[in-house]
């Protein structure tokens, strides 16, 4: 059937049609990005290109899930046929089939973050690098950043200077010795294994690059360098390629991604045709007005300017709160509000934030309203022990080589301890074997006991048992066989916990989730069950069907949309974070970031900032966030509607907080009594004019009111609210540069 546009506006339909030839779609937020690949998709099938001949690349498996199953609605053909994924899924799936040529095998693991921080510290360990001096967590870190930008271990190792950098080249070449050895890639090795593959063999190059005769890449803007180097050598034969994306909405590079890359688009393909698509269909004018008014401040950035026909809507609210449990509490109480007079959902609303840190005090108050929540970037249900548990027996079936789930199952057997896994780790080592090789010859080993031999001759039965059935038996019933076999279940059933009973829920979902699998995969291997979990991300497991307030950080929210957002902790030194005030690159990617929450809104937007926050273990005054200062006057008029405090004192009434209460607010305003017993007032001493409710203007802090006074004579302090900065500072008065203003 032939593709009907009419869902397509102008500059859509153009860039759909648009197949010969480089092409880059600058896709503004909520303008139909994922509409328009979708469609380009389909119109390519419908001219006669073969769905073998497409590869379509994003940067979610939401994303790509979504636009297979769009793609099918509208071509009726099974867009399974189109190789469509993520990078590193597409590319592992590349790998299987070429991996003997770089020395692994077609069942390879694919280590997670955890599994690579676990391998991290027993290098570590065993390279007698002390993990009090030097973090794991920050030689992990400093390894995949190093990746990102295919820096490989003999060039760092030949650049390395300083004590830390020495210590991080010897564990990252051994890291990278470590992951061969065991038949094993991290998340990086996904992106940097095909290159080196299309380096040494240009052979297996131009064969993929004769079969992708069309290109499509989702986000351009957050590719990092292995990524681009990949597109670009893949695109090369044939050019026709269209990548998809927004320099605005460029949020990743503490993850390598380069927004250099989409700049140089043109550069590195000078005959590109470029679209831009700029009519928002998600957001009300208001909304979109203080986006564009945000985004501007950026210097370096591709010329749009986004515009809607969508109503004006309500205007943005922005809320000074006195302090972090005051915003959380204000929030809970406007979620009710909403839903009361707005007939709205739990699952309508997204409370947004800078760190995942600000989580807590934002899931207290929910729960103690009664407020039904869910966190996005929490423990992912694949990262959760008793999975990982199962999941390790899994590992070993398809990869013996596997030595992190390999010493997994030896600490899960009862009977074998610490000093038997370290002997065995050090045989593997003196013998260059590996940890599972030793187990199924251990009976051969004269230097193991026999108790030890007895326990590793059950976990070598089970293993060669499974990896024989593997074969032979449907996936859903090897699972269940395996954790039948190992007795995870009756272990928790005995336990008769809370936490057990969860933890038996969450293996119940896992066989649900393997039996789903099955049903609905073309080809349900262990080996490819195995690769797909891998490589679950955050935003992967988020249910939009959940009748629930959803929190996340800013960056899983890229890509969603809710009808009400509220975004916290606008503050200098949170949001923009600390470390981005000292160079501009960084402070424009923390306005970007502004910018995609704010335009994550559908119809109302909160944005709040608080006076005084708990950071670090302690109190921390606040200063309001650049972000909100830089915003136009006239779009603040037209567009904003500021809920200020009502100070007349500067803390809320202390309660008792019980699961189901809020404090009490006006239309405008807390109420606030005052924050604590006022100390009598000497009228002797010399700063007998300076009392609670006193104007004053200090010399560097501007105008302010004295909430409270405490001490006497030359000892007498004042907590001072300065309006111009939006801070409480508490000032010795003998010290003090100001004067009252009567």
């Amino acid at each position: 059937m032939a593709l009907d546009f009419k869902d397509l506006n102008k500059e859509q339909k153009e860039a759909v049609t648009e197949i010969e030839g480089p092409c880059m779609i600058i896709a503004g937020a909520g303008s139909g990005k994922t509409r328009v690949l979708t469609y380009k998709l389909a119109y390519l099938i419908e001219r006669g290109v073969s769905p073998y001949e497409i590869l379509s690349l994003t940067f979610t498996n939401k994303a790509a899930n979504e636009m297979k199953e769009r793609v099918t609605n509208l071509t009726g053909l099974d867009a399974n046929r189109i190789w469509m994924g993520t990078f590193h899924s597409i590319f592992a799936r590349m790998l299987r089939f070429e991996a003997d040529r770089i020395g692994y095998t077609r069942s390879f693991s694919i280590y997670d973050t955890n599994d690579s921080s676990n391998l991290v510290k027993r290098l570590m360990t065993e390279l007698e690098i002390s993990t009090e001096t030097y973090n794991p967590g920050a030689i992990q870190s400093s390894i995949s950043n190093l990746k990102n930008k295919l820096i490989l271990p003999l060039e760092y190792g030949n650049k390395a200077f300083n004590p830390f950098e020495k210590k991080l080249a010897e564990v990252y070449s051994e890291y990278q010795r470590a992951l061969h050895k065991c038949n094993a890639m991290d998340f990086d090795d996904l992106l940097i294994k095909p290159l080196e593959l299309f380096s040494r063999y240009p052979e297996i190059l131009i064969k993929y690059q004769k079969r992708f005769k069309f290109i499509l890449v989702d986000e351009y803007q957050d590719t990092n360098k292995a990524q681009y180097q990949l597109v670009k050598m893949l695109a090369q034969m044939y050019e026709n390629i269209s990548v998809v994306g927004d320099d605005a909405q460029s949020i990743y590079k503490w993850r390598g991604a380069e927004i250099q890359n989409i700049f140089d688009f043109e550069t590195d393909f000078p005959n590109r045709k470029i679209f831009r698509l700029e009519q928002n269909y998600r957001s009300t004018g208001r909304i979109l007005a203080l986006a564009g008014d945000v985004i501007k401040k950026n210097r370096k950035q591709i010329e749009k300017q986004l515009w809607t026909e969508n109503h004006s809507g309500e205007k943005v609210k922005i809320i000074e709160t006195l302090t972090d449990k005051d915003e959380a509490t204000r929030i809970a109480k406007k979620i009710r509000d909403e839903i009361r007079n707005n007939k709205l959902k739990f699952s309508d609303f997204a409370i947004l934030y800078r760190t995942n840190a600000q989580s807590r005090i934002l899931e207290e108050a929910l729960w103690q309203n009664g407020i039904p929540y869910i966190i996005v970037g929490g423990t992912r249900f694949y990262q959760r022990k008793e999975i990982k548990d199962i999941i390790c027996y899994l590992k070993i079936i398809v990869n013996p080589s596997d030595e992190e789930a390999t010493l997994r199952v030896l600490g899960l057997t009862e009977g074998i301890g610490k000093t038997s896994i370290d002997k065995l780790i050090l045989s593997a080592r003196d013998t260059g074997r590996s940890i599972y090789d030793i187990i199924l010859n251990a009976e051969t080993n004269q230097e193991l006991k026999t108790a030890l031999k007895k326990n590793l001759r059950v976990i070598a039965s089970l293993v060669e048992k499974y990896k024989t059935l593997k074969n032979e038996i449907r996936l859903p019933e090897l699972v269940r066989g395996i954790i039948d076999e190992i007795g995870i279940m009756s272990r928790y059933k005995n336990e008769n916990t809370n936490e057990s009973e969860e933890r038996l829920n969450n293996i119940e979902e896992l066989k649900s989730a393997v039996a789903e699998y099955s049903d609905n995969s073309e080809e349900p291997t262990l080996e490819n069950f195995l690769e797909q979990i891998s490589l679950v991300a955050d935003i992967d497991e988020f249910d939009s069907r959940k009748n629930a307030v959803t929190l996340m950080t800013i960056h899983s929210s890229k890509g969603l949309e809710f009808p009400v957002v509220f975004i916290v902790g606008l503050e200098e030194n949170l949001f923009p974070v600390t470390g981005a005030l000292t160079k501009e690159e960084d402070l424009e990617e923390e306005r970007r970031l502004f910018y995609v929450a704010i335009t994550r809104a559908e119809k109302k937007l909160y944005i709040l900032y608080s006076n005084q926050r708990y950071r670090f273990g302690i109190q921390s005054y606040q200063l309001k966030s650049r972000f909100l200062k830089e915003i136009n006057e006239i779009i603040l008029k037209e567009n904003v509607e500021f809920e200020k405090l009502n100070l007349k004192g500067v803390m809320p009434v202390k309660q008792q907080k019980k699961p189901g209460m809020t404090y009490d607010y006006d239309n405008t305003a807390i109420k606030y009594n005052s924050f604590k017993k006022s100390v009598p007032e000497f009228e002797d001493d010399k700063f007998s004019d300076i009392r609670k409710g006193t104007a004053i203007n200090h010399d560097s802090f501007g105008s302010g009111k004295v909430l409270s006074v405490s001490g006497k004579g030359i000892d007498k302090k004042a907590e001072i609210y300065f309006e111009d900065l939006g801070v409480i500072k508490k000032i010795i008065l003998k010290f003090a540069k100001m004067r009252v203003m009567h």
